[in-house]
C-alpha cells in the first residue's frame, strides 16, 4: 500500500478521534464483518456481481486491516513475507501445484 494510503487512512482515524474504538478485537471483529459482507457479494452467483460494491468491500476489509496492522505496531510486508515462507514450506510446487488439498492431504 502506498504511503499516501496509509496517511489518509490514519488521518481519517485520527480526525474522528476513533483509534479509542480500535481495540485488536474490534478490529478483527470488523474485519470478518467486512469480509461477511463481500462475500454477499457473491452469494448468488460467482460470475454476476456488481464489481463496485465488491471494490468498497474490498477496500473496508484493506483499511481495517491496515488499522490493525497499525494498533499491533506490525509491519505488512514482514508479516506477508513470514507468512509465504511458511506456505511455501507447507506446499512445495511439486506437491501442490494444479491442486486444491490442503497441505496435510498432498
Amino acid at each position: 500500500m502506498k504511503q499516501e494510503t496509509i496517511d489518509r487512512i490514519r488521518k481519517f482515524t485520527t480526525d474522528r478521534d476513533w483509534e479509542q474504538f480500535h481495540t485488536p478485537a474490534n478490529l478483527a471483529k470488523s474485519i470478518v464483518i467486512e469480509a461477511a459482507e463481500l462475500l454477499e457479494c457473491f452469494q448468488w452467483s460467482e460470475t454476476v456481481f456488481d464489481l463496485q460494491h465488491v471494490k468498497e468491500e474490498l477496500a473496508d476489509v484493506m483499511v481495517y486491516s491496515r488499522n490493525l496492522l497499525d494498533e499491533l505496531g506490525l509491519d505488512e510486508d514482514e508479516i506477508i513475507n513470514m507468512k509465504m515462507t511458511m506456505n511455501e514450506k507447507k506446499y512445495p510446487v511439486e506437491k501442490a501445484k494444479g491442486s486444491a488439498a490442503k497441505y496435510d492431504q498432498l
